[in-house]
């Protein structure tokens, strides 16, 4: 079960992890954010983590809050190879990114290119859109869908600032199940398809999804839209409780007939102070022979 880690990161690190949190660098700044796996001690220094621009703290009433011990912007610019993009201290603990998924783009990237033709990509969850952009920068038509309005603009936000104005890229505000289920009806295929569902969302019509009652009918709608000579599937999962095998094993359902091996195992990040890893969230994809 191999454990994937992004490992060409500049402008991010974890720094630190310990006693339910991490230290993380985005950019020139430095974040403090909850981490339920960290049982272990911290390896730095506590003056270290004091130095720390802003601290996430969880609150079962709200979601939680930022308390900024240095002044933050309101968004500042990071990059990945060529890519650039903004991150922000939102309302919730997320900035804009997951770091630990750069080891799905680079391959979502190695699998664009080496079709040697331009590849339909339908990234569902898109969120901020680094996978859509990785993809359309390799040479992708890509459809980007979300539910969250927010989300596709801090995209489209992107993608000016990475200048990738000029290229393919549909920029869908929906619930998933329902776009599937039209471009189903409308005969669209898709050569490749990413998804990153979450455990629990709601669309732009009150649709309300949740992992555990609708991915099966995500990936049956997945299925109906992946083309005769699809290249690539890739899931990311961040719902406890999930096994990698089990993930596998609907993606082989998906891509059943089709030549061409499924892997699975973790996204994992690893820390600059002591080394440890510290798990992401489980994943699988398959790639065409």
């Amino acid at each position: 079960m191999p454990t994937l880690t992004a490992a060409d990161w500049q402008d991010y690190a974890l720094l630190d992890s310990g006693q339910g949190r991490k230290l993380e660098r985005f950019g020139p700044a430095t974040l403090i954010r909850p981490e339920a796996q960290a049982t272990w001690q911290p390896a730095l220094p506590r003056a270290q983590w004091d130095a720390a621009h802003a601290i996430f703290t969880a609150s079962s009433q709200n979601g939680g809050r930022w308390q900024q011990r240095q002044p933050l912007p309101p968004r500042w610019p990071m990059a990945y190879g060529a890519l650039r993009f903004w991150v922000q201290a939102s309302q919730s603990r997320q900035v804009g990114l997951f770091p630990e998924n750069a080891a799905h783009w680079d391959w979502i990237a190695a699998q664009v290119r080496r079709a040697h033709q331009p590849l339909r990509v339908l990234n569902l969850f898109g969120y901020t859109g680094l996978a859509t952009l990785m993809a359309a920068q390799a040479g992708a038509h890509v459809t980007h869908v979300d539910a969250a309005k927010k989300a596709v603009l801090w995209a489209r936000d992107n993608q000016a600032l990475s200048g990738l104005h000029d290229r393919p890229i549909r920029w869908v505000v929906e619930d998933a199940l329902t776009y599937l289920r039209r471009e189903a009806r409308r005969g669209m295929r898709y050569h490749g398809i990413v998804l990153d569902p979450p455990a629990f969302g709601r669309g732009p019509g009150g649709e309300v999804w949740s992992f555990d009652r609708l991915f099966g009918e995500l990936c049956n709608g997945c299925r109906a839209v992946l083309a005769d000579e699809a290249r690539f599937i890739v899931a990311t999962v961040y719902t406890q409780g999930v096994a990698p095998a089990s993930l596998a094993a609907a993606l082989a359902d998906i891509v059943r007939g089709q030549a061409g091996p499924v892997e699975s195992g973790e996204l994992a990040t690893r820390e600059r102070s002591a080394g440890r890893l510290l798990r992401n969230a489980i994943y699988a994809r398959w790639q065409a022979l």
